[in-house]
């Protein structure tokens, strides 16, 4: 297998010289709805495992792609091409995580002034009557696992970097997730609560969706990851980690014993029309690999995530007719609403039933962040 970890040096080679920041090869959803170039969370999952890709190889070029990317993006000003704040969507912030290191590595002024602008979304983002941000503007009173990827990492950074060090609002709404979405049978979080309960897709008694969902619960085994990564605070640190320890010893029992990848229904492997996805189970590899490492899991979740990067690659990273690498498995994209688009209603055929495909970036990119800590257990060995 680690002849074939070589190719993949190769596979981010033909996505950097196939992508420029108004045209990239990995948004399939930009490509297909032909939509014009404007700041979107896909681009910044690529860009955030770029950067990581850079740190671990040391190749300049990685960090000066990643760096060029998002330049074209921020305005002199710190505006954003495409971006509006109006539209309150959690999923803009989620760039904006790499804004802080590109900040500290070029000293652009207009890097800073961004990060304030997408501050400043959260401070104006409607909130549920538990405290929590609304997913986004259309999607009124629900709290998604997805959301609390999109903005909490950017936000606990912003108010350790730039505030005043209270990361109080953070733990809150991890909390309130923790108390609303978590199945203590299954011991998985549900996709996401409608605090109103109103939703055509939720619980009338929980406002919970119906399904386990794999890439939400993947956002948030990789939210917690990132979160412990960087918290200051000791007791809150603490906290997390008993939180990722709950969602790590809960996925794992689904795992697929051939392969160590995980379903796109979690709980429902071997039911008919489900299948191994790659993107979140990349997601929990990279937070298993990246627990074991900080020291906050067991050290055989190290092995554990390594078995299902193994089993990605075994799996959906295959030579084309062209002699190059596609990364398959990747669901294209799944949600809850809105009221108009009532197709997506949470039930198990709902979530087969989204296109899947190859190469998008919320496959590449934690795949891309596994390969980082594969090649860091490599090193120390």
């Amino acid at each position: 297998m680690y002849e074939k970890y070589k190719d993949i040096d190769r596979y981010i080679e033909k996505l950097l010289d196939g992508s420029t920041p108004d045209r990239p090869l990995w948004n399939i959803e930009k490509i297909i709805e032909g939509k014009p170039p404007a700041w979107n969370y896909i681009d910044g999952c690529i860009i955030t495992a770029l950067l990581e890709v850079a740190k671990i190889t040391g190749k300049s070029r990685y960090f000066d792609f990643a760096e060029s990317f998002i330049d074209w993006y921020v305005r002199d000003d710190g505006t954003i091409v495409g971006y509006s704040q109006e539209k309150y969507n959690l999923d803009d912030v989620n760039e904006g995580r790499v804004l802080f290191d590109l900040y500290k590595a070029t000293g652009k002024e207009k890097y800073r002034k961004a990060i304030e602008l997408l501050h400043e979304q959260l401070e104006k983002q409607p909130r549920t009557n538990t405290g929590n941000f609304w997913h986004k503007q259309i999607y009124p009173d629900q709290i998604w696992l997805d959301g609390l990827y999109m903005a909490q990492v950017f936000y606990l950074r912003y108010q350790q970097e730039f505030g005043n060090g209270d990361c109080s609002d953070t733990m809150d709404q991890i909390r309130n997730a923790r108390r609303l979405m978590f199945d203590e049978n299954k011991k998985l979080y549900y996709h996401g609560c409608d605090c109103s309960r109103t939703a055509f897709w939720a619980d009338k008694q929980t406002g919970c969706s119906k399904n386990f969902w794999l890439r939400s619960i993947g956002w948030y085994t990789v939210t917690l990851a990132d979160l412990i990564g960087y918290i200051n605070n000791d007791s809150d640190r603490n906290e997390l980690i008993g939180l990722f320890r709950e969602i790590i010893e809960g996925i794992v029992q689904y795992a697929d014993p051939q392969t160590g990848m995980y379903y796109q229904v979690v709980d429902c492997g071997g039911r008919e029309g489900n299948y191994l996805e790659t993107s979140g189970s990349s997601m929990i590899a990279y937070a298993m690999m990246k627990g074991a490492r900080l020291g906050v899991l067991d050290s055989k979740y190290s092995e554990i995530g390594h078995r299902t990067f193994d089993g990605i690659c075994g799996k959906y990273l295959k030579t084309g007719e062209n002699g190059e690498l596609d990364l398959g498995g990747i669901c294209l994209v799944a949600g809850l609403g809105p009221e108009n688009n009532r197709r997506r209603d949470g039930t198990y055929e709902y979530y087969i039933s989204e296109p899947v495909v190859d190469n998008d970036a919320k496959g590449v990119a934690p795949f891309l962040l596994c390969y980082t800590e594969v090649m860091r257990r490599v090193q120390q060995q």
